[in-house]
């Protein structure tokens, strides 16, 4: 079943074109992570789907409808980049102002508890550090038991510590609901997304798995422990790039098995061998970096 979908969609703001031609399907079930550069029209494609803003040309739909419809709006929960939140009013009290707004929603103390917020229930939200106030920005997402739910750039100003904690939480409800979410931090799109989207210069460049999309870069990481005394490694061919970080020697090459064969017939010392396929930054870099030859405009996919 479809929750949401854009039908290729153009947004302009003046003479920026934000969006270019979008359709992309949201359906129910799982985390899907959009990827782009800052700029790229993540935000502006979560704003069409909320019904915040209008396409200029195309169709976007949510549960079937016209996402402007109150009905189809309380059956979501969004958390935008920026959220202005009430000085005076306490923690407890936004969280209750929400929760009036739905039919059944998740009583305030289990809110609170999962987001990390109970010991602040009564204090003031203008009192909260930068950390808090976005926990409980993205707790109010929550509140009404959402059956789609939009988090753009849910965990900035987070430390680590909170930021993993509400990586659980995210995660727990993509068991049983739908998230869509856009984040700077690769990794955390790679901790939860099943599906990950990538945008660039306002259209859909890729979207599949993970791991599909890594598998699209066809480069694969044979790294090494750097042995103390021993000379660099040699030029070996199929190599396309040479790292050195904490103590390892990465190579980066479209063939891993060849270069383990030539590692050894080359009679090259090694230990603490490990054959990776690359990171998700990686993939999305050379996604994202446009080249002299990118002339095509459909989105990368495999097996989807």
């Amino acid at each position: 079943m479809l929750l949401a979908r854009t039908i290729d969609v153009t947004r302009r703001y003046g003479e920026h074109l934000a969006l270019d031609g979008v359709s992309l399907d949201i359906p129910a079930g799982g985390v899907v992570g959009l990827l782009g550069p800052n700029g790229a029209g993540k935000s502006t494609l979560i704003n069409l789907l909320v019904g915040l803003r209008r396409p200029t040309s195309g169709t976007a739909e949510l549960f079937g409808g016209d996402p402007r419809d109150p009905a189809s709006r309380r059956r979501i929960g969004v958390t935008p980049q920026e959220t202005g939140l009430p000085a005076t009013l306490r923690v407890s009290e936004c969280v209750a102002f929400v929760a009036a707004h739905f039919a059944d929603p998740i009583p305030a103390g289990e809110l609170l508890e999962g987001f990390g917020l109970a010991e602040v229930a009564r204090r003031q939200t203008g009192g909260l550090s930068g950390g808090q106030k976005r926990r409980l920005a993205v707790a109010l997402a929550f509140v009404g038991r959402p059956e789609l739910v939009f988090l753009d750039e849910p965990t900035t100003g987070l430390d680590v510590q909170a930021r993993r904690e509400l990586w659980s939480y995210i995660a727990a409800y993509g068991r049983t609901g739908t998230v869509v979410l856009t984040s700077h931090y690769l990794e955390e799109i790679e901790a939860l997304a099943d599906r990950v989207v990538v945008i660039g210069g306002g259209r859909v460049l890729a979207d599949d798995t993970v791991e599909a999309i890594r598998g699209m870069v066809g480069i694969h990481r044979v790294s090494v422990a750097d042995l103390p005394g021993l000379p660099t490694l040699p030029d070996l061919p199929g190599v396309v790039g040479v790292e050195h970080a904490d103590g390892r020697t990465s190579l980066l090459t479209p063939d891993a098995d060849q270069l383990v064969r030539d590692l050894v017939l080359a009679g090259v010392p090694f230990r603490g061998l490990q054959v990776q396929p690359t990171t998700l930054e990686e993939a999305f870099l050379t996604i994202t970096t446009p080249t002299p030859t990118t002339t095509s405009t459909t989105p990368l996919k495999t097996g989807r």
